[in-house]
């Protein structure tokens, strides 16, 4: 049985990973898939690890640009470099390297950091990215470093966005696992007000807040991306508050500032089903400012912020304040009252014994 020389199996190699690419990005362009999916579809179906986009971001973009001109040379029109490949080499985005290709890379200021959230400036613009993979759950420990890191930043940045690490989760809400170790009434109220403390400042500062949504966006997540003053969704974003499946309610804004951006009769629809929407749907009804595809985002979210951060902060700081509803701060306290009810109850344990048990819960009304 004869086998392949080295040369011919590199070749082999370098051949299948760059039509591999091409064909991702052909793909993507073609809009038949967003970049997340053809990234998690590759790796699931195909068994690519990394995925070809993250593959080629580690690679360098300008580096993938390069041998696949010569590719195209020597094995033909099969090879030709896709246009979305030259956009972004020509824009600069090249990667790992540039911190920004397929998808966004962080690039943390120097110094000690925070467990779950990574600080980043850029001058007048900083970025928050939530780094506890794979789901940057909100645990007492996140909101913690979430309010250490607004403290940092509230009026000395003209603007801040909050991102995500990975590709597979913006946020997916508060940490299950941490339920049953709270009391209602002493560590559960205190998450609840610190975290209504934190996203009430954000909402009355100077610097502007803009969440960039790659994925998931549920529960504490899609509260926190509610609290931000402008909301970017990739086109693989998808927004919901499940709560109601384990027996509890929003703690974090959602029976509040949900109705406020897409009316109550939505709002109750989304709380009372805890149905997720895509989106597309978010951008109909007013949560989403904007969709662009995925590997436009964290660029979008960006240049929000940049744009922004050039207007006045005096103005900017009064327009937020005075556009902001009445008794929001009553919602909450009565949000704040509603939630430890529900966490004190029968139906809470169930739904969060349920879900850690990976069953299907049996509510009782208790």
């Amino acid at each position: 049985m004869s086998t392949a020389s080295p040369n011919v199996a590199a070749t082999l190699v370098e051949r299948m990973g760059l039509k591999t690419l091409v064909e991702s990005c052909l793909v993507l362009d073609e809009g038949v898939a967003s970049a997340k999916d053809i990234e998690i579809g590759m790796m699931m179906g195909a068994g690519i690890l990394p995925g070809p986009f993250t593959r080629a971001d580690g690679a360098g973009l300008d580096t993938l640009l390069e041998q696949l001109e010569r590719a195209h040379e020597e094995w033909g029109e099969l090879y030709a470099a896709p246009v979305i490949l030259r956009r972004l080499v020509a824009q600069g985005r090249l990667g790992k390297k540039s911190g920004q290709g397929f998808f966004p890379y962080p690039s943390p200021d120097a110094g000690e950091q925070r467990e779950t959230v990574l600080l980043e400036t850029r001058g007048d613009v900083a970025i928050a990215w939530l780094n506890r993979p794979p789901a940057n759950a909100l645990s007492p420990q996140a909101i913690r470093d979430l309010i250490s890191l607004w403290e940092e930043v509230d009026g000395k940045v003209r603007a801040l966005v909050i991102a995500s690490t990975n590709i597979f989760t913006f946020c997916a809400g508060a940490d299950i696992k941490e339920f049953p170790n709270m009391s209602p009434d002493a560590e559960g109220a205190e998450l609840v007000q610190s975290a209504h403390r934190f996203m009430r400042a954000m909402e009355g500062s100077p610097t502007v807040t803009v969440a960039a949504v790659n994925s998931i966006a549920f529960g504490g997540g899609c509260e926190l991306a509610m609290a931000c003053d402008i909301r970017i969704a990739a086109e693989s974003a998808s927004f919901g508050q499940p709560e109601i499946n384990l027996g509890i309610i929003p703690g974090f804004g959602g029976t509040q500032r949900l109705p406020r951006l897409v009316g109550e009769a939505k709002a109750l629809e989304m709380n009372l089903s805890g149905d997720p929407i895509d989106a597309y749907e978010a951008h109909r009804v007013g949560l989403a400012n904007q969709v662009v595809p995925d590997h436009e985002l964290f660029d979008t979210a960006l240049a929000w912020a940049r744009q922004i951060a050039q207007k006045a902060p005096i103005a900017i700081e009064e327009i937020k304040k005075r556009s902001g509803h009445g008794d929001l701060d009553e919602g909450l306290a009565a949000e704040a009252e509603g939630f430890a009810r529900a966490l004190r109850s029968e139906d809470a344990r169930e739904g969060i014994g349920a879900f850690l048990g990976k069953r299907r819960p049996r509510f009782r009304g208790r």
